[in-house]
């Protein structure tokens, strides 16, 4: 039973880890409002790909909910009706959530792709949580979890409208990133809570109170990452795609914190590193941190001196995910053991 618990939350989490992959790719493409309506897109299941099919029609027949683009404007049909041979503005009122009204096909599918992400994680996320029922007499930690999972996933897709309504405020955004981390967070615990482990790690309370320390300077280091993120999107609207030498001319003052910062977070993971080898505590999953860190700052310094080369932004926020994903877990492996006799 745990096994199979286990194999449906790793699967959840890739979906999961899925959805911040393509959301990295959608910032990386600015496809973020290439669906300007939620959850539908232009309000069809299936967006267009021409923008002919978002032009007003004589003789057609609209479904209530469906946009066309007018004027530069989004009108929405306000019931099912057949369009007679002039426009008719009675059966249509204007989109209230913002005045947005542009029609970028590639934006529109990247971003549409994204949610179709979203929803098979959601829809993993559920199918953990149904399963974990069978854990209500035995963990019911494990079914209580799972539940708060899914409507984790619930919270987070109300999150993506707002984020969609207030056209990509940074605040938002950071929010939205942050909420992902906290769901993977939860699925590891869900992974870590139904393994079975004879010989259990050694405690040692100031080497976890460190992993504690480390995992909260990554995590303040990816929330002022999307806040350069910003920033950087605000240049590329500014100089353009062919001037990315110019993206991080005169940079913000979240930019010298954010590079700067990333030398105590190698220090601290370093000496980690060094503690945990020197006491011989076993968390082997620090070699894997210390290499995630490498990729981490390598892709920084690429977006950085070699002006941003193609996946470079979206990769640094991935490896960034991961390494948050990896340390959370790291820290999970001793506690389990933290009231055993055998700790240290």
């Amino acid at each position: 039973m745990e096994k199979r618990f286990r194999n449906i939350a790793k699967v959840a989490l890739v979906l999961v880890y899925l959805v911040i992959v393509a959301g990295a790719v959608v910032r990386m493409t600015g496809s973020g409002m290439g669906c300007p309506d939620w959850p539908k897109c232009f309000g069809y299941y299936i967006p267009p790909t021409h923008a002919s099919e978002l032009e007003w029609k004589p003789t057609h027949t609209y479904r209530s909910g469906q946009v066309i683009i007018r004027d530069e404007t989004l009108q929405v049909a306000k019931t099912d009706f057949t369009t007679e041979t002039a426009f008719d503005t009675k059966n249509w009122e204007p989109y209230t959530k913002h005045d947005y009204a542009v029609f970028n096909p590639a934006h529109t599918w990247t971003e549409f792709i994204n949610r179709l992400f979203g929803a098979l994680a959601g829809l993993g996320t559920l199918v953990l949580a149904l399963y974990s029922l069978t854990f209500w007499k035995k963990q019911k930690v494990v079914t209580l979890v799972s539940w708060v999972v899914v409507l984790a996933m619930g919270f987070q897709a109300w999150l993506g409208a707002t984020v969609v309504y207030s056209v990509l405020e940074p605040v938002k955004i950071s929010v939205h990133m942050v909420m992902a981390l906290v769901i993977v967070a939860l699925l590891l615990f869900l992974i870590h809570k139904t393994k079975n482990r004879d010989t259990p790690l050694p405690y040692d309370p100031l080497t976890v109170r460190l992993l504690f320390v480390a995992l909260a300077f990554s995590l303040f280091q990816i929330i002022v990452g999307t806040q350069v993120r910003q920033f950087v999107d605000v240049q590329t609207d500014l100089f353009g795609e062919s001037n990315k030498h110019l993206w991080l001319q005169n940079p913000n003052v979240q930019f010298y914190v954010h590079r700067s910062f990333s030398i105590l977070v190698v220090l601290l993971n370093l000496f980690l590193a060094y503690r945990i080898t020197k006491k011989n505590l076993g968390y082997d999953k620090i070699r894997w941190v210390l290499l995630l860190l490498f990729l981490e700052v390598i892709s920084g310094m690429g977006m950085y001196y070699l002006h941003f080369p193609f996946s470079s932004q979206p990769l640094h926020l991935v490896f960034a995910a991961v390494l948050f994903g990896l340390q959370f877990y790291l820290i999970l492996e001793p506690i389990k053991s933290a009231t055993s006799p055998k700790t240290l």
